[in-house]
């Protein structure tokens, strides 16, 4: 009979051998778990930029990563970094990960301006509005809100067909009612009305060798006629 008791003590120590390597495993991981723990709980001292960070203003920066540094021994959770990155002007999303032992990274995305949206906003050429601070000399758009990507789909197009009357678009509008209204930055005002606006800005452009000639120039057009369109000497913008 002892014989057969070897295997079942055998077995016995491969369990008590399993259990003591699953507790040495489960103590080496809250060893490694408190040890994560303690370099997420460090201060960030080094703040690394990157990304289009060429579009985004130096002072701007200067003054996130000095927030990020003033958390001090308190330390400060990604989340909040990465909040506080996406609030500087021009600053489409950021992504932040640590950098151990006490730096962190943020990749930033920026905003590029296609134009002035309304009176105080800014629209990217993915049809985002967004604030922002200075953005030079841009065209400006105005509509409803929510019709912006339209706007900004149609613009490119507009502006092309344009181009031949030797002045750029300097605000392109659209009405509650889908209505199109160009305003050269010679003044000349184009209205374009709805459907078959670019029929009617390549029949308009055909014409405008000769219009250009007239003494004075015409600063509105309607073009919203079906075989021609109706000409001002001045208007009131």
């Amino acid at each position: 009979m002892m014989p057969a008791a070897a295997p079942l003590r055998r077995w016995r120590y491969r369990l008590l051998s399993g259990g003591a390597a699953i507790a040495v495993a489960g103590l080496m991981a809250a060893g490694a778990w408190h040890g994560y723990n303690a370099l997420l709980a460090q201060p960030l001292e080094h703040v690394v930029f990157a990304g289009e960070v060429d579009r985004l203003p130096h002072a701007e920066l200067d003054a996130l990563a000095q927030g990020i540094q003033a958390f001090g021994t308190d330390g400060a959770s990604l989340t909040a970094v990465r909040e506080a990155a996406r609030r500087v002007p021009w600053v489409r999303d950021a992504t932040v990960r640590r950098s151990f032992p006490s730096g962190v990274e943020i990749t930033f995305e920026a905003h590029e301006a296609l134009a002035r949206w309304n009176d105080a906003a800014l629209v990217s050429k993915r049809g985002e509005v967004f604030v922002a601070g200075d953005a030079g000399e841009l065209p400006r758009l105005r509509g409803p809100e929510g019709t912006a990507v339209a706007m900004v789909q149609e613009y490119p197009s507009l502006a092309r067909l344009l181009a031949p009357l030797g002045s750029p678009i300097a605000e392109l509008r659209l009405s509650r009612r889908g209505a199109w209204q160009a305003l050269l930055a010679s003044g000349l005002l184009l209205e374009l009305g709805r459907g078959d606006v670019a029929a009617r800005a390549q029949r308009f452009v055909a014409a405008w060798p000769q219009l250009a000639q007239q003494d004075p120039q015409p600063k509105y057009a309607d073009l919203r006629y079906p075989n021609g369109f109706a000409l001002r000497a001045g208007r009131t913008q």
